[in-house]
Order: C-alpha cells, then sequence, then structure tokens
C-alpha cells in the first residue's frame, strides 16, 4: 500500500519538473491551455492527426548545443548508429545494434513491451513489476534515486527514464554516457498528443518502427471511435466531474494542462477544475461548491477509496455522493501516459453515458 502511494504522489509531484541528461529544460508540450469543455467533435477530427488542435508540436524542441530536431525523426551515421534528439531536448546517438535496456518509469515499460522489445530489458523500476512482457529475476531500481553503481555494473545499451528520475541532480547520467550508455529522457507529457509523439520517438529509437506504427495505428482508432460516440450527446447531457488522484485530507487533482483532464474531455464530459492549471491540492469546499455529476479516484491502495468518498463529512450533498455516482478508476491505465490510457477512458465513458457507450 505504501509502495502504490508512493509511486502516485512522485507522478503527481515531479510532472512538471525536468533534470534529464542535466538540461533542466521544461518538458516539451504545449504550454498553451485547451478550451475546457471542448467538444468531443473537435477531438473525433484531430484524433487521427497527432499534430492537430491543442496537440503538442513534435517539432517544437529546445536547442541543445544545434539547431532543434524533431523527436522521432533521426539522422544515421556511417557506423549504423542513429543521431536524435529525445522528447527532453538532448541530443543522443542511438547504437545500431540494442542488446540491452534499462527502464525507469512503467510508462515507458508498457510501450517498450507493447513494441515486443520486452526480452531486451535487463532492469526495470519497481513499479513496472507487474507490466506484463517483461523479464523476472533482473536488478530492479528506485526511480527517483536510482542505485547508479547497479546501473553502470549493468552497462545497458539504452536507459530510458523520464523526468521523475534523479530530477534534483545536474548531469547525472554523465558517467553512464561516458561508459556508453545511450540515456533517453521521455518528460511526462501534458496531452494526447504528447503520447502519441513519445510512442513514436520510442519505435524509432528501438528500430520497431513497424511495431510502432500497428500500436498508434490502433490508439487513433480507438480515439476516433470514443470522439465520434462523444460527439453525439447532446450539451445538456454532458457530465461535470472531480478526478481525485489522492485523497482526503490531502485531495490532490488537475486542472487545465495535464493529459487527465484531456482524457475526461475527449469521451464528452467536463472537468469542473478546468478553469485551473496543472496539478494541485483542493480543498473539500471547492468540490461541494462545484458539485460534479460523478466522482472518479483511482487511489487504489486505500481498502475501500469509493466508500471513503461516499462518507466525507459535508459532502452528502454532492449530486455525485448523492447519486451514489462515486467510481474507482483503473490506476494504471489513467496515471500512465501511454497507449493504455484508452482502456481508462473506455471505462469512463461507460459510466457516464451508458446508453451510448457498451462495453467492449
Amino acid at each position: 500500500m505504501k509502495k502504490k502511494l508512493l509511486s502516485i504522489l512522485i507522478t503527481v509531484t515531479m510532472l512538471a519538473l525536468c533534470a534529464c541528461g542535466g538540461t533542466g529544460k521544461e518538458p516539451q508540450g504545449n504550454s498553451q491551455a485547451q478550451e475546457s469543455g471542448k467538444d468531443a467533435e473537435e477531438n473525433s477530427s484531430n484524433a487521427e492527426d497527432p499534430g492537430n488542435g491543442t496537440a503538442k508540436s513534435d517539432g517544437d524542441t529546445t536547442e541543445n548545443g544545434g539547431s532543434a530536431e524533431e523527436p522521432g525523426s533521426g539522422t544515421a551515421a556511417a557506423d549504423g548508429k542513429l543521431t536524435m534528439t529525445d522528447p527532453s531536448g538532448a541530443k543522443i546517438t542511438v547504437p545500431e545494434q540494442i542488446n540491452s535496456i534499462v527502464v525507469l518509469a512503467p510508462s515507458l515499460s508498457e510501450i517498450v513491451t507493447a513494441l515486443g522489445m520486452g526480452d531486451k530489458v535487463t532492469g526495470y523500476d519497481i513499479y513496472s513489476a507487474d507490466v506484463e512482457g517483461l523479464p523476472e529475476g533482473v536488478p530492479t531500481f528506485e526511480i527517483t534515486n536510482p542505485d547508479m553503481e547497479q546501473l553502470a555494473a549493468l552497462a545497458p545499451d539504452l536507459l530510458l527514464v523520464t523526468n521523475e528520475t534523479l530530477y534534483d541532480q545536474e548531469s547525472p547520467y554523465q558517467a553512464l554516457t561516458d561508459a556508453g550508455t545511450c540515456v533517453i529522457c521521455v518528460p511526462n507529457p501534458d496531452d494526447i498528443a504528447g503520447i502519441k509523439s513519445d510512442m513514436e520517438f520510442l519505435a524509432t529509437a528501438l528500430g520497431a518502427s513497424e511495431a510502432g506504427s500497428a500500436l498508434l495505428d490502433d490508439f487513433n482508432a480507438q480515439l476516433k471511435e470514443l470522439a465520434d460516440i462523444a460527439a453525439k450527446i447532446p450539451q445538456e447531457e454532458r457530465k461535470r466531474v472531480y478526478f481525485e488522484v489522492a485523497p482526503a485530507p490531502n485531495m490532490y487533482s488537475f486542472g487545465n494542462g495535464v493529459f487527465l483532464n484531456e482524457m475526461i474531455e475527449w469521451i464528452g464530459a467536463k472537468n469542473i477544475l478546468a478553469d485551473q492549471q496543472g496539478w494541485m491540492t483542493i480543498e473539500g469546499e471547492t468540490i461541494v461548491a462545484a458539485n460534479p455529476d460523478a466522482i472518479f479516484t483511482n487511489a487504489n491502495y486505500m481498502e475501500d477509496p469509493v466508500q471513503e468518498i461516499l462518507s466525507r463529512d459535508g459532502w452528502a450533498g454532492i449530486t455525485a455522493v448523492a447519486d451514489k455516482n462515486v467510481h474507482c478508476i483503473d490506476s494504471n491505465a489513467s496515471s500512465q501516459p501511454n497507449h493504455n490510457i484508452i482502456k481508462a477512458m473506455r471505462q469512463m465513458a461507460e459510466i457516464l453515458y451508458p446508453d451510448y457507450f457498451t462495453a467492449k
């Protein structure tokens, strides 16, 4: 239970930080707020194009010793190595042969295995232990402060990290890169377009472009399906939602500029906190005043998170509580920014709009 709580707190407090490769740069992404309550019809038209709408610009990478280069693209050298700009804006050189990979984020582990590269993984973070397709009996690491000596001893060809690892250190991976490890930082994305861009980048970097295309095609098709259905929901039927990622007394949620907010809007609902920006702590009075139609939580490390919300003092008058429209959503699918968010989106859609969405 403590391990799960720590995982969620790490995620929600570090999403805005980036110290990958010691650049100190912010994660690449669109800092412009999306319009709250955006029609799912707009989402439908954008679903097949990762670069449309409020999507982060795939080519808007930070300069790092040269002109910006589009993440996911690269230049092959004569020795077969691939020179690229990773999503953090750092220049990297990917070896021609990738025989060993260490992954220090469950969101990235799920992409690696979906690309069919799980057999190359020689180490991963402790929260990836349940990811299907990863080998057993290999070294595991803390996300924020991994054992660097153990990492160096593994000498992986690739080390995949997010902006949560060693976020408070400058140039934390220099010794590894000097020893020949290619360190790739994929900062946590702000939106669905950023998720797609990161998936495409990793597929290219891992030499799995064909598998990556298939994965993205399936993801896009499912997104379009959801958006097309959501576009049919009349405005007067659209639900107002509060999504809680940490419970009372230190309630934590999000507004605009977080991929979870876009997930809610994509299925035709409205986040009651969409007029605010980023991750935030919330007072109970704010939720009472907003009076959401439905409440979601992914705090599944609690014994009964739904009952805890239903039993809160002063919340009995909230429509969602009075109607017992409070639900626990798949924690992994709703907290890991990758293709599996579609599972959480379907789960929420089927709860909110059973007459429009049917279980698959």
